[in-house]
């Protein structure tokens, strides 16, 4: 299919309201000069609307937004934007928001369904949702759309999307009917269509768990869908979980790292060594450079005051540092020391530098901190430190290399040898931010891929360079952010960090080969991200396609996120954003270090700090920072009545993280646990109590995790079967959701039941033995309610379709014993049904029921 883009011709088809001469087809002129050349809703509509429609059926791929020459308070802020080939019939493919100012901005749409396939638009819907000045109208100044126009590629994408929904048509048709037990017309329409509902494996498991209940083998087929990878959608989309260890390694003579913030470090992920170099202990910068062995878990002091090196860097913090695989070196960027004097200009608070030397506090606290110096820096601070022989080199920076900057960020694409800078601020007197610069390593040059421009201090104006005009494609520039390479793409991802005095919560991507800048996010936050927040660190793991980033200062610079880690999913646009939050519970501890399978608490929330990333082990590596002072960590107010800042701590700590993640061996016990429910609720109807209280405490105990309260809770409530028609209790927990009917689950009666052959107590708690509404068995002490078993066919809305009886095609599965009565077999349908739970989507039966696409008003469809 045809990729590239090219420009979308439409009409105005519809509109909700417009206001005066504001007219909804001024949207089709881009003339930012005119203040009238723009839409305007009225501001008594609740749900205010644009339908443009299509000159010719296209496939979609970006919208972009034209705006005034300056900021308006009625420009659109907040908006959604959903296509379809019909008014009626439209999907959301976009819900983002605008920036008040003039740089007009393009946003990528969505034209994959969740299953890959590309589909066309005739008709695209805007709603704007907020105006940056609520008491004013919405205005949309111009729109462009970009996509695929050519006809014969078109045409391509809309055959192949509808064979995808014939496809996904007869698939919800076979699974609504073998829902309801018409299995012979279910078979009969695979027999003669094309149609794959499933994996045969699937097949085998509903065959086993529902039509025969063999539950031996069903239990074996989860193993053969476990090596078929039918579990590893669930497994990569799963929630991982954090487990933390302190590392408590010294230097042969028993020293580690002093506390510090702002230092530097990078990880040689070959040999297994992290080096770390300078940083800001609160009083001075530093200039000791260490490297720790992962293998010997061991520090050692490469030099205890690089500047006495020959060509060595001096003190500093707030640089960056990056390792080469291919040369074995480390690159040294940037800084920020104790030379540094502070001036008016720098009374802008500084959140890394209060880990290092750049932060200044407002109210004159006695922390005396280094800032920015208005006397013009050396031109050059780059370093190359060569790891076999322990030398370094003092590299040169031309005219297209940044200047003395801190506070940005560097990778290295090792084998393009090719190292990339962007943003920080610079040391010049006039020019605050830093671009995005390249410097090749085998030519030993510079090269600026991207102009910065400058915010002007008057509201609503943005000014530019005279060199360059910012573009579509521009990064805003900014300090103290997070920058990470994804070596397969080749694409950097910047995201976060501060601008103006204003934490960012954006994210950019930078394709390397076009040298153009994508905007993925204008606030990560409203689309389930963390709160705009400076001094964060990320990593990368690319084989799983996922972005780490941990710490960091948020709001109002005096506040730490609780839960100040995130993971970031990338593999398809925008991404997907989940909080890393701590194990608990675990049912066999993982070991996150060979050496030591202890887990002890998490790290203190912190910023400043540095984290590398061992890709081999998949462990990330987090040290120092600046955390705030426990002892007064809130806000405090000062003699003269204002807030001052709470005092800062330093840190020294060194951490290790793992994510515990789901095994195929932990969803083959789930799955294994939701069979032996099943077939012990059915043993339960047809065999005497004591095999079936033996098989309890036995076959299902062994599955069950009795770390997880809510599996032991729902395990002890099992037992609360044998009682249903064998004793004057008919209740259950009142905590626990009951998934077993009152009726026979087979045709054939089940023997009678001694319900004094339950009393079986294991405790010699007095107080337990005889009390009214508790049982008591060999799983120990279970609460029993006075509430009634409740109907099944109110739980869940499998079982109050159609009730047919027995299908000639289950006696042809077992023309000798008897079917299960239909109450079993919706039941077995739910169990089924909630293992498809850990399978792939695209090898299951589709998601969502046939009824849902009834209306409620059925007769007229």
């Amino acid at each position: 299919m045809e990729t590239s883009s090219d420009a979308i011709e439409y009409t105005v088809h519809d509109y909700s309201s417009y206001s005066t001469h504001f007219y909804p087809e001024n949207i089709l002129v881009d003339d930012p000069s005119n203040s009238k050349s723009r839409w305007t809703t009225q501001q008594s509509e609740a749900v205010h609307w644009i339908l443009l429609r299509l000159n010719k059926l296209s496939v979609l791929k970006s919208i972009t937004f034209g705006k005034y020459r300056t900021a308006h308070p009625c420009n659109m802020k907040e908006f959604k934007v959903y296509v379809g080939m019909t008014p009626e019939n439209m999907t959301e493919v976009l819900h983002s928001s605008l920036k008040n100012d003039p740089i007009r901005e393009t946003f990528s749409i969505r034209h994959h369904n969740s299953t890959g396939h590309c589909f066309p638009t005739r008709f695209v819907r805007i709603e704007p949702l907020t105006v940056f000045s609520p008491s004013y109208n919405t205005s949309i100044w111009h729109i462009s759309l970009t996509g695929i126009i050519n006809e014969v590629s078109v045409e391509e994408v809309k055959e192949d999307y509808d064979r995808f929904r014939e496809t996904r048509v007869m698939q919800h048709i076979l699974k609504h009917l073998r829902q309801r037990r018409l299995l012979t017309p279910f078979n009969s329409i695979l027999t003669q269509s094309s149609v794959r509902l499933e994996h045969p494996l699937i097949t085998e498991l509903y065959e086993s768990v529902v039509l025969t209940g063999n539950w031996d083998k069903a239990e074996n087929v989860l193993h053969d869908m476990s090596a078929a990878g039918l579990f590893d959608q669930c497994l990569k989309s799963s929630d991982p979980r954090a487990v933390w260890r302190e590392i408590h390694a010294t230097d042969a003579n028993g020293d580690i790292p002093s506390v510090r913030g702002g230092h530097a470090m990078c990880i040689d992920t070959q040999r297994r060594y992290i080096y770390l170099f300078g940083g800001w202990d609160g009083q001075t910068s530093l200039a000791d450079f260490w490297r720790y062995d992962i293998k010997e878990q061991r520090w050692v002091v490469l030099s205890a005051n690089t500047s006495l090196e020959s060509n060595g860097p001096g003190p500093r913090s707030c640089h960056k540092m990056v390792y080469d695989s291919k040369t074995n070196s480390i690159y040294v960027l940037g800084r920020l020391d104790d030379q540094d004097r502070p001036t008016s200009r720098a009374q802008t608070r500084n959140p890394e530098s209060a880990g290092s030397p750049g932060f200044n506090r407002s109210s004159g606290a006695a922390d005396e901190t280094p800032t920015l110096s208005s006397r013009p820096m050396p031109s050059s601070e780059f370093y190359r430190y060569r790891c076999e022989d322990n030398t370094w080199e003092h590299l040169d920076i031309d005219v297209n290399g940044p200047r003395t900057i801190f506070d940005h960020q560097m990778v290295m694409d090792s084998e393009a040898q090719i190292l990339y800078v962007f943003g920080g601020r610079a040391a010049e007197k006039d020019y605050d931010y830093s671009g995005l610069h390249s410097f090749n390593v085998r030519m030993k040059k510079w090269s600026l891929l991207q102009y910065v421009y400058l915010s002007c201090k008057t509201k609503f104006f943005i000014q530019f360079s005279l060199m360059s005009r910012a573009t579509d494609s521009t990064i805003p520039s900014r300090f103290g952010h997070s920058m990470i390479l994804e070596p397969t793409t080749r694409q950097l991802y910047i995201l976060a960090g501060e601008r103006d005095e204003k934490f960012l919560s954006d994210m950019y991507t930078y394709d390397i080969a076009t040298n153009t800048a994508t905007e993925v996010f204008s606030d990560f936050t409203s689309s389930g991200g963390p709160q705009p927040c400076f001094t964060q660190r990320a990593v990368i793991d690319p084989t799983l396609q996922e972005i780490y980033i941990f710490g960091g200062l948020i709001h109002d610079r005096a506040t730490l996120s609780e839960s100040s880690n995130w993971l970031y999913r990338y593999p398809s646009r925008p991404g997907k954003w989940q909080k890393i939050q701590p194990l608990k519970g675990l049912h066999k501890s993982p070991t996150p270090s060979s050496s030591s399978p202890q887990i002890t608490a998490n790290p203190p929330s912190r910023f400043a700090h540095q984290v590398v990333y061992d890709l081999p082990s998949k462990t990330v590596y987090l040290h120092g920072g600046t955390m705030m002072d426990p002892d007064s960590a809130k806000l405090r107010e000062g003699n003269d009545g204002q807030t001052e800042e709470a005092p800062m701590k330093r840190l020294s700590d060194f951490w290790e993280m793992s994510l515990w993640r789901l095994s195929s061996k932990e969803l083959i016990r789930r799955s294994a646990y939701l069979i032996r429910q099943q077939r012990f609720k059915e043993m339960c109807e047809t065999q005497a109590p004591v095999q079936s209280l033996i098989y309890l405490q036995n076959q299902i105990s062994e599955v069950v995790n009795h770390d997880d309260p809510n599996e032991t809770q729902l395990f002890r409530s099992l037992l609360t079967h044998l009682l249903i028609n064998s004793s004057p209790i008919s209740t259950i927990p009142s905590a626990i959701e009951t998934e077993s009917p009152r009726n026979n689950y087979a045709r054939d009666a089940k023997p009678q039941i001694d319900s004094s052959l339950l009393k079986i107590s294991t405790g010699n708690n007095s107080d337990q033995l005889g009390h009214p509404g508790r049982l008591q068995s060999g799983l120990g002490s279970v609460h029993i309610s006075s509430e009634p078993l409740p109907d099944l066919s109110s739980q869940n809305r499998t079982d109050t379709k159609i009730q047919t009886s027995e299908d000639p095609y289950e006696r042809k599965l077992h023309p000798t014993e008897n079917s299960p009565s239909q109450e079993c077999f919706v039941q077995r349908t739910k169990t089924f049904e909630a293992i498809l739970e850990f399978v792939a989507d695209d090898v299951k039966q589709p998601a969502g029921s046939l009824l849902e696409l009834v209306d409620v008003d059925a007769d007229l469809l």
